[in-house]
């Protein structure tokens, strides 16, 4: 960017505006052009200063940091990266703050915040970055529907009939998917759509230990299909996703006919820990032509490289358009190294996948 990234910090705590500031203003590229310790003042602070991106605190006074992105995405879409508490309650809360538009998070530390912040520093400004270069969507303005994701149309109800799979089909199969700026509301739009005996789904959202366990509970609550977290050593069943946690690694192997989740602590891999390259390689090397790949919305080229494993082992793969990413990093690398097969809306995935899993039935049930 030819000039430096505008940011407003917004927090109650004195100490997280100097901290943040501070580590802002040391890069070359951006700058904090003002802090303020509550929404209503950020309100006025956006109006006038016109920024960027803000930083916004979860738990604010006078009004609470997600009734203010709320009403800020329904008003004046921006990007927000959030500022959250490592606690049961700030995953939750994190998690609806994404679904109403946030581009990103940081989770700041229970302890010693100052050092802790000062950790965090290249991970604060680098979402910083892509938060400034993310395409922003208006938040609906009912905000307690049943649908989500960029499409904003696919709902449970909108997801097909459990007939639409039958057979040996959904036990052989498996789809996988890679995604992370912008990924827990894509990946939403995804799932909801699937039926109840779909094929199983196995995926990787780059997030920190600790927010994955209520993505996958809010997950749960939504879909047909069952979402939880990976557990090492488990059976991965047809009508189940599961979610990398947090932290760690996830990649599937075979025991016997079945597929079994693996879930370590191996290095991170292109800085990712869980990294889409780990779970999209053994998808190749051990699920091969059964496997279908999904890359969604997110930034880097993390899984470019193994999904294009994917197809050579003979996966079908398919890779969200840049018109629905919140950031077409991974999506625009898999195009690059040749993994695609299909590139489509966010919306039109699941059902042209469905498509291509009833059509595979169909032709199962014709050869029997």
């Amino acid at each position: 960017m030819s000039r430096k990234i505008r940011v407003i910090v917004v927090d109650d705590s004195a100490l997280v505006r100097s901290l943040l500031s501070e580590i802002i203003n040391r890069q070359r590229d951006m700058e904090c052009i003002g802090t303020a310790n509550d929404p209503l003042v950020a309100r006025e602070m956006i109006r006038e200063l016109n920024p960027d991106v803000i930083t916004l605190d979860v738990e604010m006074p006078r009004m609470d940091g997600i009734d203010f992105l709320g009403r800020l995405m329904r008003l004046r879409p921006m990007p927000v990266v959030m500022i959250s508490t490592l606690t049961e309650r700030g995953a939750e809360v994190t998690m609806k703050a994404l679904e109403l538009g946030a581009v990103d998070f940081v989770a700041k530390p229970r302890v010693g915040l100052a050092s802790g912040l000062n950790d965090l520093a290249a991970q604060i400004v680098d979402k910083i970055r892509v938060a400034a270069v993310a395409q922003v969507r208006r938040a609906p303005a009912r905000e307690n529907t049943p649908s989500g994701g960029a499409g904003g149309s696919a709902g449970v109800a909108a997801a097909p009939t459990a007939s639409a799979l039958l057979g040996r089909l959904s036990t052989e199969k498996l789809i996988c998917i890679g995604a992370s700026t912008g990924g827990t509301e894509a990946i939403k739009e995804v799932l909801v759509q699937m039926p109840a005996d779909s094929p199983a789904i196995v995926i990787t959202q780059h997030m920190p230990p600790g927010f994955t366990t209520s993505f996958a509970a809010r997950l749960n609550g939504l879909c047909q299909i069952t979402v939880k977290e990976a557990v090492n050593g488990e059976r991965i069943l047809p009508g189940h996703a599961y979610i990398a946690p947090g932290g760690t690694q996830f990649h599937v192997a075979r025991s016997g006919a079945n597929y079994v989740a693996v879930v370590d602590d191996g290095p991170p891999v292109n800085r990712h820990k869980p990294s889409v390259e780990v779970l999209f390689k053994s998808a190749a090397a051990v699920v091969g032509r059964n496997a279908f790949g999904i890359m969604l919305t997110g930034m880097g080229n993390d899984g470019a490289a193994a999904m294009r494993e994917m197809k050579d082992a003979g996966s079908y793969n398919y890779v969200q358009d840049e018109a629905t990413c919140i950031v077409f990093g991974m999506p625009r690398e898999a195009i690059a190294h040749g993994a695609a097969d299909e590139v489509l809306p966010l919306g039109q995935i699941a059902s042209a996948l469905i498509a291509r899993l009833r059509g595979a039935t169909d032709r199962l049930h014709h050869r029997i």
